[in-house]
């Protein structure tokens, strides 16, 4: 499997980063080990995670997914295998929140526990954090990188001009800046991304890794009308793309697939993999049939009239 650089880190990742929110959560763990040996079995080495998954299920805390990676890695010893992300900044408790140089600390010290590892390759700001200077949250991340307890790390959920905040504060205090960026990014949610923050991550070089990169499911075909909304628990979420943009983004998704022989997400991911300004989109898999078609999206390649189909049927409505 080939491998793109992530942003200047010099980490080599795979051209899918496959999301581990499902872990502890829609997949037990069980299965959560044969498809983390699944993925890296095929030649994939990217994994993100957070500290808050899966906190928002009834009777979790958060850690449920980390706990699990670890558990993965220390039975297998694949460690080396992967390049692991995980994020820190969502509310984890009361005052277990945001960027703060002392929040970070103690919850670089919970992830890294809970992973079983000494080192996490990306570690990301989950939520952007205006309350905490820009000062400390970057110099604290540079501690960790100098204690060797972090290689890299990135940002989540930050706006464009926050995240040209983050780079310029970097420069200025020459400490490491967050080399990759995970925004909400896919065919039905192109913009703010394209028109604001793609841009910044251009000028810079900063990668890309795009979460809700299938739209929670709708770009698998799976929800085609309200009734399809009950098909799973995140039926609810894709409802307000059930629309005439919506219906005609899956239509250019069925015809490119029929001919070519894969299925819409696989094709709604490899237009993704092939816009320069994405290094890895983000999707999560709840089987190993799911996780076979992760895989065979990384290796597929559109060619240029069905990109233009695709990007044309799903340009934005401000484009």
């Amino acid at each position: 499997m080939d491998t793109r650089s992530l942003g200047r880190s010099g980490l080599q990742v795979s051209p899918i980063c496959l999301g581990g929110n499902v872990f502890g959560w829609t997949v037990d763990e069980s299965m959560s080990f044969r498809l983390l040996d699944a993925w890296v079995d095929s030649g994939m080495n990217f994994v993100d995670t957070a500290d808050v998954y899966s906190r928002w299920v009834a009777g979790h805390a958060g850690g449920e997914s980390e706990t699990i990676i670890g558990k993965w890695l220390r039975q297998t010893g694949k460690r080396h295998r992967i390049v692991l992300a995980t994020k820190v900044g969502k509310p984890m408790g009361d005052h277990d929140k945001g960027l703060s140089a002392a929040y970070i600390r103690r919850a670089v010290e919970a992830s890294l526990t809970r992973l079983k590892t000494d080192v996490i390759d990306l570690y990301q700001s989950h939520d952007d954090d205006v309350e905490t200077p820009m000062e400390e949250t970057m110099s604290t991340f540079a501690e960790l990188i100098k204690a060797g307890k972090v290689r890299a790390i990135g940002a989540s959920n930050f706006s464009a001009p926050r995240l040209k905040l983050a780079l310029e504060t970097s420069a200025r205090l020459g400490v490491p800046r967050y080399e990759s960026l995970q925004p909400l990014y896919n065919l039905v949610e192109r913009e703010p991304f394209e028109s604001d923050l793609e841009p910044v991550c251009r000028e810079h070089g900063v990668g890309v890794i795009n979460f809700y990169a299938l739209a929670s499911g709708f770009l698998t075909g799976k929800y085609r009308s309200a009734a399809d909304l009950k098909k799973s628990v995140r039926g609810a979420g894709v409802g307000k793309y059930l629309n005439e943009r919506g219906l005609a983004i899956l239509a250019a998704l069925d015809s490119v697939a029929g001919t070519i022989g894969a299925t819409p997400a696989q094709v709604a991911l490899a237009w993704q993999i092939a816009r320069s300004g994405i290094t890895a989109p983000i999707a999560s898999a709840t089987s190993p049939e799911q996780l076979a078609e992760l895989v065979g999206a990384a290796r597929l390649r559109l060619d240029t009239p069905s990109i233009e189909l695709i990007d044309r049927v799903s340009k934005p409505v401000s484009a």
